[in-house]
């Protein structure tokens, strides 16, 4: 890129949570085209290949996946061809170009046998078809030759699409009682703090193979919906919230198994990308006024 000249980034899944995220946080030294599923079909090569000759990208951002963790036990077609062939066609199609490549992947590639943060270099070992999926996905970027960074992360949610923190503002203000899980523990991720994470790994051209990347802090999804409705009523978004009843796994079965522990070792991230993550309470916060900024403004 030559002095002054803006970076071209081609950002796939931009209808998603991250993708807007992405689209809304460019930095201004950006040129961005933001690619929607009806934009551009990544699982068919010559969409691939026509769209990378129109723009010419520097940068490819792939923040399109295939999300649905318990239907993908009964899609796994599905799941592998959005996971899994589709950002192996664009990081080889990237290689051959090269384009830069960025793929972003989940915590759900690990098992959650630990109880400390997973390193980038832990042994991966999926419990299900949809990180079974993202896994093979992230070595068909590898084995792809591209310039590429992977980045793990987890948990994530945003001030609009379907999501946890969505989902809890409308049990809370319609319930007097929920039961959320409390065995499962890892870190609420904002997709505008995961965007933010992507664009300080674009400015250092040199940076490859796998991050992670979450809000800091820990916390199980009990104690997040807790969170998520104190914070509610403290903002005026919410008159009342639920009694929040702790409840385990075993006593809410869903038809793919998750990991119990999947916190991300985020410290190589923290030093190469130059950037630090905000407690994941605070993220809740910043979301919760996004929310209400929309909603009111």
């Amino acid at each position: 890129m030559s002095e002054g000249q803006p970076l071209k980034v081609l950002v796939t899944g931009a209808g998603g949570q991250l993708g807007a995220a992405l689209s809304a946080t460019a930095p201004d030294s950006t040129e961005l085209c933001a690619l929607r599923r009806d934009d551009c079909d990544i699982s068919d090569p010559a969409a691939v290949e026509a769209v990378l000759e129109a723009q010419m990208p520097q940068l490819v951002i792939n923040a399109a996946a295939y999300t649905a963790v318990d239907r993908a036990e009964d899609e796994p077609d599905a799941a592998f061809a959005a996971n899994a062939e589709a950002p192996g066609l664009l990081a080889r199609a990237c290689a051959a170009r090269g384009i830069r490549f960025f793929h972003v992947s989940t915590d759900f590639v690990f098992d959650g046998s630990r109880s400390a943060p997973y390193p980038v270099d832990a042994v991966t070992a999926p419990l299900g078809v949809y990180g079974e999926s993202k896994r093979a996905g992230e070595q068909a970027v590898l084995e792809s030759r591209a310039n590429a960074l992977i980045l793990r992360t987890g948990w994530v949610y945003s001030h609009d699409g379907q999501n946890f923190m969505r989902t809890m503002l409308r049990l809370h203000g319609s319930h007097d009682h929920i039961s959320v899980v409390s065995d499962q523990v890892g870190t609420p991720t904002d997709a505008f703090s995961l965007a933010a994470a992507l664009w300080a790994a674009a400015a250092h051209p040199a940076l490859t193979g796998i991050y992670h990347w979450s809000d800091a802090g820990v916390c199980s999804w009990y104690d997040f919906a807790q969170a998520i409705g104190e914070e509610a009523i403290a903002m005026g978004l919410l008159q009342k919230m639920a009694v929040v009843t702790p409840i385990r796994t075993e006593d809410y079965p869903t038809p793919a198994s998750r990991p119990a522990y999947s916190v991300l070792d985020k410290t190589l991230s923290w030093r190469d990308f130059e950037l630090q993550p905000t407690h994941w309470r605070s993220q809740l916060r910043a979301v919760l006024t996004r929310l209400k900024e929309t909603d009111h403004g």
